[in-house]
């Protein structure tokens, strides 16, 4: 059974090495945390953020983090959500979704919760889906320019 628990330094050095190559890390990261390979000082950067370890047993197997944008709690904004890749495709990262979506609702006390994912992430897409999250249309496409392309950001998002 899956569980949650607040992120732990030692938790760094696992979940950076379920980025194998510089496409999956800015798929991931975006590049927020600097460029690729990062190593654990400067993934130490989570820990200004509202960040979770996700545990299935008692094995590491996913992470995410809460933001508030605003300032306030009643819309958080999850990012950096990856779960490990020998557990991805059957049904541990919706998992994981739904129990910080209980989280955030239910202790934080959130009426909303959004997020960011890469037109070209069709899994992670497909994964926030299926946990609930709907597409959000925009004024203005987010764009970022990563590995010489232009790559296009859905947002998406979930209300209590």
């Amino acid at each position: 059974m899956m569980r949650l628990r607040p992120y732990k330094k030692e938790d760094a050095e696992t979940i950076i090495s379920w980025n194998k190559d510089a496409r999956a890390f800015y798929q991931w990261s975006a590049g927020v945390m600097g460029d690729y390979p990062i190593t654990k000082e400067e993934f130490g950067f989570v820990e200004s953020l509202m960040a979770f370890t996700a545990l299935d047993e008692e094995k590491t197997v996913g992470f995410f983090t809460f933001r508030n944008p605003e300032g306030r709690m009643d819309e958080l904004r999850i990012g950096f959500i990856i779960l490990d890749p020998q557990i991805r495709g059957c049904g541990k990262g919706k998992e994981m979704l739904k129990l910080a979506l209980k989280y955030a609702f239910e202790i934080y006390g959130a009426r909303r919760v959004s997020l960011g994912v890469f037109e070209n992430n069709e899994p992670a897409y497909y994964c926030y889906k299926a946990a609930g999250f709907e597409d959000v249309i925009l004024d203005e496409t987010e764009t970022y320019q990563v590995l010489n392309e232009v790559w296009k950001c859905k947002e998406m998002a979930i209300e209590s």
